[in-house]
């Protein structure tokens, strides 16, 4: 029974953990400590929800993979869904910062895909933070389809 709680809370946590340590590893490394921690404080109304968001969708993932509290017979486009929605945000949060290594870009022949990244800096992050939703959303309603298929069964009981 502990288990139950303990794998989807586990997994939310190292989702998140996980997404935020990617999105401060790469400010970190692109202009240091002091820099990533404003750039966190600064973005935080749509860095926090994302990581909030994608620790959630790992969280439904687990309870919907390992069929912690149904008995799931299908997790329909859960798995491709939290893969597209982790996507999107690591590349909304680069987003923010991708224009802080623009000295080794043209180097590298990505100085056009820096400012585009730049420039989109918040949209991206909307779109990041939408994917999350989405998927949630996707998740959820998995849950719920499976859910009502044992109704009638549960009724019985």
């Amino acid at each position: 029974m502990v288990k139950r709680f303990l794998i989807p809370l586990a997994a939310f946590l190292l989702g998140s953990t996980l997404i935020a340590s990617f999105y401060i590893g790469i400010l970190t490394w692109a202009q240091g400590w002091d820099y990533a921690s404003s750039q966190l404080v600064r973005d935080r109304w749509y860095v926090i929800p994302i990581i909030v968001g994608f620790g959630v969708q790992a969280a439904l993932y687990t309870i919907l993979r390992f069929r912690l509290f149904i008995p799931i017979t299908s997790t329909g486009h859960a798995g491709s869904m939290m893969g597209a929605s982790g996507g999107t945000s690591a590349t909304a949060m680069i987003a923010c910062c991708i224009h802080h290594v623009t000295d080794v870009l043209p180097i590298l022949g990505l100085s056009a895909a820096a400012s585009f990244l730049t420039r989109y800096q918040r949209p991206f992050m909307l779109v990041g933070l939408a994917m999350n939703l989405i998927g949630i959303g996707v998740m959820l309603f998995v849950l719920y389809r499976e859910r009502q298929k044992l109704q009638p069964i549960l009724e019985t009981i």
